[in-house]
C-alpha cells in the first residue's frame, strides 16, 4: 500500500482560480502544497475524513480497497506535528499509535511513511524551513533487541505497531511512560479483525490506553478507524470507539465501484472432485493470463495449495517468476517475496489471505481465485487489491474447480454486483481475553474490582459483560487449578474485604511472554542448518512423520531435512530434488450466511424457470448474464441443478430441505441431507444428529458436514421412516444434544488447548523457550481432567448426559465449539422451523446418489464430523458416476426390478426337503397348486400340516406349530401332528417371526395385504412391522409404482431393497452399454467423410472439413 492516489468512483470538483482544493486549506501550506503537487486532488475519503479528524472527534473512514484511506488517517495527524514542530522542538514521545492487524502491513506503513516526510522535508529545505525531526518506528514481534532498546530510550513521535505489540507495550513498565502522551490511536483495516477475539483483545487494550493516558494527565486519545466497506458500518464504529464514548463521525465513501469479475472452467466436463488433468489445465489457463498482464496476485485457500500452485506455475512460466506467500513462512521470506513483487522481478504471487489486506506490492493488474473464498468481503478485499491506479478497473477471475463451486461462485459473482456485503458480528465477552488483561492491567496497577470491571466494559466486546462472570475470572486467576504438577493459572491475589486486586510475582512476565489472541497452533519451526536462518513453520504431524534426508516444499524452495529437534526443524537447499508437498491441519472456514442465501436464491430461480418449462439453453443465457459466465460454464450450472432436482423431486433451498436415503455397495444405507445453509449451522445439525442416532441405536455413526449438507453413514440397524429424520429433534432439547455431541467431538479438546494457554492458564513460553507441542497438550489435557474430569473419562462408563460444570474456561471452551466453530443458535432457530414445518422438508429414497450429494460423499477430512480416517470411511463405499445424466430420471424403483428381485429372493422348490425348509423360513405360507404333490408328500411323513381357522388355511412345519398357535390363535392343526418342544414365543413375537420370514422372501408389501396374506389381524401385523423397523431389519416406503401412485406404505426387508436397487442401477447402466466394432467403424467412416453419402466436395465442403480439424 503506496501513496499513489486512487481513484474510486470519484469525481473532483472543478477548482479554478486557487492552487490549493478547498479541503486542503486548513493545512499547514508547506504539506497542503506538497499533496497537491503529489495527488493533485483528494479521494473522496480523504474529503470526508480530514475535516472531522481535524477537529478532534473519532472518526471512521470507510471506503473500499484502494481509496487512500490510509493517508486519509495519517495527513491530519503529521500536519500536526509538522505544526508543532515548526514552533518548537518535539518532544521525544510517543504522539500517533498506528495499529496494524499484520506485522507486515506495519512495516508497509512505516516505510511509506518516510517517503512524504522526507519529501516534506525537502521542500521544506528549499524554501528555507526548518523541518522538524519527525521519528517514525515499527514495534512488533519482529523487530530486534537492540531496536526495542533504543525505542525505549528515544520513543518515536508515531509508532506502528500490531495488536499482540500494543499489549506488551501496555503491560511493559518502560514501555508504558511512552505510551503515556499518545494524542491519536489509527486502527487500520479495522474490518479484518472485528469479528474474532483479537478484536476484543484490541477493544480492551485501547480502553486500558485510554486510562494511562488520563492517569498521566493527559487527554483521552483520538481514535481514528481505516475500514473496507462493511456491513453494517455502526456495528465497526462502536467496535473502535467502546461504549463510553458516543459512536465516531462516519466518513463513509463506500461507493461501488465497477469490478472486471468473471468465472472461468476449463473444457472438460466438471464433477464432484476436480481430476489432476483438470487441475493441470487449470494452470495452464492461469499461466496464460499471467502471461497477459504485468502482475498477478493468485489466491488460493490453504497452505498447502500456495506451495501446490506455485510450483505448478513456475513450471509453466520459468524459475524465479513466481512467489509463494503464506504465514507459514518466515517473515524475511515474505518480505523477500513481496519486493519481488513490487519491483517486477516475479510476475505472479501465490498467496493466502497473506497478502489479502494493503500490504504494498506495488501494481496487481490481475487477481485470480483458485475456488470460493466462500465470503462475499473476501472476494471483493481479494479483487480490490488490482487496478489501483487512476482510470484502473479492478479485474478478477473466478476458477470453478467442481460443480458446487461453479453454483456458489455464481452466487458470488451476482451478490458482488448487487453490492451485497457479509455482515459484520462481533464475538461477546470472550473469557480467555478477559482473564489474560485482568492479569496485563493488574500487573501495571493494583485495581479495585469496581474500576477493573468499568474497564473491561467499556470495550465494545465487553458491553453485556455481567458482573457475576468477571468474578468468577477472579475466582479462578487468584485461587488458581490444582493439578498433579501444582497449581496453574493462580496470578492474582484478591483482597475480597476491600475489593482489591493485585498482581502474583511472575504475573507480568507471563503476561507478556504469553499473551495474544492468536490461537497456538502446533508447529515446529523451520530454520536452516548451519546458520540457523528462519525459514518457516511445519505441522506438528508432518513433522513428526518426517525423518532426516526428507526433502519437502516450503515457499517455493526444497528443503532437505538435516535434523529434527523437539520444536524445531533443521534443513538444507535441496535445489533441484523432487519435494513433497507439506500438510497443515486445520478448519476450513464455512460460507458465510450472506453467501448462503445468495447460493439459495440462485438455486430457487433456475428452480423456478424448471417447474415453468424453461430448456437449458434459455436458462443458460439468463445464468451467463446475470453471473458473468461463459455459455459453457452456464450450461454446465444449469444442466447440474436440472439433473439434481430430476433426481431429488425439488430443488433444496434455505427454505426447502431434502433428505436422501439410498444403499451403498457394501449393503449399509447413506443418509444425505440436503441443506445450503452453510457449514456451521450443518456441522451443529450433523453432530447433535449423530448423538441422536448413537442415543436411539447404540452405535456411533460416521457423518460428515460442508456448506450445502450433511452425511451420515447408517449401519443395518438404522431402519426409520426417512421423513421422520427431520422430526428426531426438538427446539427444546437441540442444544443440549448439541452440548453433549461437542464434547465427544475433536473441536472440544483443540478449543480447551486454546481457551487454556489464551486465560494463561498453561503458559505457552517457559524459561525463555517454547514449550513443545506435545507438552502443551499434556499440561492442557491435565488441566481438564481437574476442570472437567467427565471430559476425560471413559464413554463405556457414563451413562445418560455428561453434567458440564459451570467452569469460566469450560464454559468459554463450549462457548467456543457453539459460536464459532458452528452457529448453535441459528440451528436451534432451524429447528424450532422445521418443527412448525416453516420450512419445506422433502424425503426421497433413491436408487443411486443424486449429483448434488456426489461433492459431500467425497468430502475432505475437514468436513468430518468424527475421527475416522479417510482410508476407513464408509462413503468410500459408495460408486459415484463421474458425470451427470440429462435424462429424466425416474425416483421410483423400475417395477421390473422388484419383480426380478422379488422372484430370486424365494428359492427355487425342487422337493419335499427344499419345501420344508421354504415352510420353516416363512412361518406359514398359503397352499400352492404347484407345490401340492411335495406338501402331501411332508404331511404323510408328519413333518407338515394344515392350519385352519375361520379366515385362512396356512401351511405350516411342525416346528412351527407353536409360533403360529401363538400368532394366529383360534386355528386347529389338519391332521393333528406330534408336539416336539421347545420355548413357546409370546403373540408378539410369533407375530414377529413370521412376518420377518415373508419380508425376507419377498418383494415390498402393504400391511392390509400381508395381513391378508396370513389371515391375521392388521393391528398385530402392523404392530410387528414397526418392531421389525425399530430393530433396523426392514424398510418402509413408497417403492413400487402402484403404492407411488396412490401414496400406500410398503415395507421391505434391507437385504431384498438392496438387491431391488442394484438391479434397478444395472438395468440404467445396460441401457448405455457401448457400440459393437461394427457400428464404430460405420460412425467412423461417417466422422472421416469416407462414406459415399457423407464426402464433401467444393469450397463448402472444404470449409467443413478445415472447422472440423480445427476442433
Amino acid at each position: 500500500m503506496g501513496w499513489e492516489q486512487r481513484e474510486f468512483g470519484y469525481s473532483a470538483p472543478s477548482v479554478q482560480g486557487d492552487k490549493r482544493h478547498q479541503c486542503l486549506r486548513s493545512f499547514h501550506p508547506l504539506v497542503a502544497d506538497w499533496f497537491q503537487e503529489r495527488f493533485d486532488v483528494p479521494t473522496k475519503a480523504q474529503e470526508l475524513g480530514w475535516p472531522v479528524i481535524a477537529s478532534g472527534r473519532d472518526a471512521l473512514i470507510a471506503a473500499p480497497t484502494g481509496a487512500g484511506k490510509t493517508l486519509a488517517a495519517f495527513l491530519v495527524c503529521i500536519d500536526e506535528l509538522v505544526r508543532r514542530g515548526l514552533e518548537s522542538e518535539l518532544e521525544s514521545g510517543i504522539d500517533v499509535l498506528y495499529v496494524s492487524p499484520l506485522k507486515a502491513l506495519s512495516n508497509d506503513v512505516a516505510r511509506n511513511l518516510e517517503q512524504p516526510l522526507a519529501e516534506l522535508s525537502a521542500r521544506a529545505l528549499r524554501e528555507g524551513m526548518r523541518f522538524p525531526d519527525i521519528k517514525v518506528a515499527v514495534r512488533t514481534g519482529d523487530t530486534p533487541a537492540a531496536e526495542r532498546a533504543r525505542m525505549r530510550k528515544h520513543p518515536p513521535n508515531i509508532l506502528v505497531t500490531t495488536p499482540e505489540s500494543l499489549f506488551i507495550l501496555l503491560t511493559a513498565d518502560k514501555s508504558r511512560r511512552a505510551l503515556s502522551r499518545v494524542r491519536t490511536v489509527i486502527v487500520d483495516e479495522i474490518h479484518a479483525i472485528a469479528t474474532d477475539k483479537r478484536g476484543a483483545h484490541l477493544s480492551v487494550s485501547l480502553e486500558r490506553l485510554d486510562r494511562l493516558v488520563l492517569q498521566a494527565g493527559g487527554r483521552q486519545p483520538t481514535r481514528i478507524g481505516v475500514s473496507a466497506t462493511q456491513s453494517p458500518i455502526e456495528r465497526i464504529a462502536r467496535f473502535l470507539v467502546g461504549t463510553r464514548r458516543e459512536l465516531p463521525v462516519i466518513a463513509d465513501a463506500g461507493c461501488r465501484r465497477d469490478i472486471d469479475v468473471a468465472i472461468e472452467i476449463t473444457d472438460d466436463e466438471l464433477g464432484a472432485v476436480a481430476s489432476n488433468e483438470q487441475c493441470e489445465r487449470v494452470y495452464d489457463r492461469i499461466a496464460e493470463l499471467i502471461g497477459q498482464h504485468e502482475t498477478t496476485l493468485v489466491f488460493v485457500n490453504t497452505r498447502r495449495l500456495v506451495e501446490r500452485v506455485a510450483r505448478a506455475l513456475e513450471e509453466r512460466l520459468g524459475e524465479d517468476q513466481v512467489v509463494a506467500h503464506h504465514g507459514s513462512l518466515s517473515r524475511k521470506i515474505r518480505f523477500a517475496a513481496e519486493q519481488k513483487l513490487k519491483t517486477g522481478t516475479v510476475k505472479c504471487a501465490v498467496a493466502t489471505a497473506s497478502l489479502e489486506l494493503g500490504i504494498d506490492v506495488g501494481t496487481v493488474d490481475l487477481v485470480v481465485q483458485l475456488g470460493s473464498p466462500r465470503a462475499i468481503s473476501t472476494v471483493v478485499q481479494r479483487i480490490g487489491r488490482s487496478g489501483h491506479s487512476l482510470g484502473k478497473t479492478p479485474k478478477g477471475r473466478l476458477f470453478a474447480l467442481t460443480r458446487d463451486q461453479l453454483v456458489e461462485c455464481a452466487a458470488l459473482v451476482r451478490a458482488v454486483r448487487k453490492g451485497r456485503l457479509d455482515r459484520i458480528r462481533l464475538r461477546e465477552k470472550p473469557r480467555d481475553i478477559l482473564a489474560q488483561h485482568a492479569i496485563a492491567a493488574c500487573a501495571c496497577e493494583d485495581l479495585d474490582e469496581d474500576e477493573l470491571y468499568q474497564l473491561v466494559t467499556g470495550a465494545a466486546h465487553y458491553a453485556e459483560l455481567p458482573r457475576d462472570e468477571l468474578e468468577a475470572i477472579l475466582e479462578v486467576l487468584s485461587e488458581g487449578i490444582s493439578t498433579i504438577r501444582g497449581r496453574r493459572g493462580a496470578h492474582l491475589h484478591r483482597d475480597r474485604v476491600n475489593q482489591v486486586v493485585k498482581a502474583r510475582r511472575g504475573a507480568r512476565l507471563a503476561a507478556i511472554t504469553c499473551g495474544g489472541a492468536i490461537p497456538d497452533n502446533a508447529s515446529y519451526q523451520v530454520v536452516t542448518f548451519p546458520d540457523e536462518t528462519p525459514v518457516g513453520s511445519l505441522d506438528e504431524d508432518f513433522a513428526i512423520e518426517s525423518s532426516a534426508g526428507d526433502v519437502f516444499l516450503l515457499g517455493n524452495t526444497s528443503w532437505r531435512i538435516h535434523k529434527i529437534e523437539s520444536t524445531r526443524v533443521l534443513v538444507e537447499d535441496a535445489a533441484g530434488m523432487a519435494p513433497t508437498i507439506p500438510f497443515w491441519f486445520g478448519e476450513a472456514p464455512a460460507r458465510t450466511r450472506e453467501l448462503s442465501e445468495e447460493v439459495s436464491f440462485l438455486r430457487a430461480e433456475i428452480d423456478e424457470m424448471i417447474a415453468a418449462g424453461h430448456e437449458i439453453e434459455s436458462m443458460a443465457q439468463w445464468a451467463a448474464a446475470e453471473c458473468h459466465l461463459s455459455r459453457e460454464a452456464a450450461v454446465q450450472m444449469v444442466s447440474y441443478l436440472w439433473a439434481s432436482k430430476q433426481a431429488l423431486g425439488a430443488m433444496p433451498t434455505t427454505d426447502r430441505l431434502i433428505a436422501e436415503r439410498f444403499f451403498d455397495d457394501a449393503g449399509g444405507m447413506q443418509l444425505v441431507i440436503h441443506s445450503p445453509l452453510g457449514g456451521r449451522i450443518n456441522k451443529a445439525w450433523g453432530l447433535a444428529l449423530r448423538k441422536r442416532f448413537c442415543r436411539s441405536f447404540n452405535f456411533e455413526l460416521q457423518a460428515a458436514a460442508t456448506d450445502d449438507g450433511l452425511i451420515i453413514s447408517l449401519g443395518p440397524p438404522h431402519s426409520f421412516p426417512l421423513e421422520t429424520v427431520f422430526d428426531f429433534l426438538t427446539p427444546q432439547t437441540a442444544r443440549k444434544v448439541l452440548e453433549q455431541a461437542v464434547l465427544d467431538s475433536p473441536a472440544f479438546g483443540v478449543r480447551w488447548r486454546w481457551t487454556s494457554t489464551r486465560s494463561l492458564a498453561v503458559l505457552r513460553r517457559y524459561g525463555g523457550k517454547k514449550v513443545p507441542p506435545n507438552l502443551l497438550r499434556m499440561r492442557t489435557d491435565d488441566l481438564l481432567t481437574v476442570v472437567f474430569p467427565m471430559a476425560q473419562a471413559c464413554l463405556e462408563n457414563v451413562v445418560g448426559d455428561i453434567e458440564i460444570p459451570d467452569h469460566p474456561l469450560v464454559n468459554e471452551t463450549m462457548d467456543d465449539c457453539l459460536s464459532d466453530f458452528m452457529d448453535a443458535q441459528a440451528f436451534v432457530d432451524l429447528v424450532a422451523r422445521i418443527r412448525a414445518r416453516d420450512i419445506e422438508v422433502v424425503a426421497v429414497e433413491t436408487t443411486e446418489p443424486s449429483p448434488l450429494s456426489h461433492e459431500i460423499i467425497n468430502a475432505n477430512p475437514y468436513a468430518f464430523l468424527d475421527d475416522v480416517p479417510l482410508e476407513e470411511r464408509r462413503t468410500r463405499a459408495v460408486s459415484v458416476p463421474r458425470g451427470i445424466r440429462l435424462e429424466d430420471r425416474q425416483r421410483v424403483i423400475d417395477d421390473r426390478a422388484i419383480e426380478q428381485a422379488s422372484a430370486e429372493a424365494l428359492p427355487a422348490i425342487r422337493n419335499a426337503d427344499e419345501l420344508h425348509d421354504l415352510l420353516l423360513s416363512l412361518g406359514a405360507a398359503r397352499p400352492s397348486d404347484e407345490w401340492r404333490a411335495l406338501f402331501d408328500e411332508l404331511v404323510a411323513a408328519g413333518r407338515a400340516t394344515c392350519w385352519s381357522r375361520a379366515r385362512s388355511r396356512l401351511w405350516i412345519a411342525t416346528e412351527r406349530v407353536p409360533v403360529v398357535s401363538q400368532a394366529l390363535p383360534g386355528g386347529v392343526a389338519e391332521p393333528k401332528v406330534i408336539d416336539l418342544g421347545g420355548d413357546v414365543p409370546t403373540a408378539e413375537q410369533a407375530m414377529e417371526r413370521i412376518v420377518r420370514g415373508h419380508l425376507e422372501l419377498g418383494g415390498p408389501i402393504a400391511c392390509a395385504q400381508l395381513a391378508d396374506r396370513l389371515g391375521a389381524e392388521a393391528e398385530a401385523v402392523e404392530a410387528a412391522l414397526r418392531t421389525l423397523e425399530n430393530q433396523g431389519a426392514i424398510i418402509q416406503g413408497q417403492f413400487s409404482s402402484s403404492a407411488n401412485n396412490h401414496g400406500d406404505t410398503e415395507w421391505v426387508d434391507r437385504r431384498v431393497l438392496a438387491r431391488i436397487h442394484r438391479i434397478a442401477i444395472g438395468r440404467l447402466r445396460r441401457a448405455v452399454e457401448p457400440v459393437d466394432g461394427a457400428a464404430l467403424m460405420r460412425f467412423l467412416l461417417r466422422w472421416q467423410r469416407l462414406a459415399p453419402a457423407a464426402q464433401a466436395m467444393g469450397e463448402d465442403g472444404l470449409a467443413t472439413v478445415i472447422e472440423q480439424l480445427q476442433g
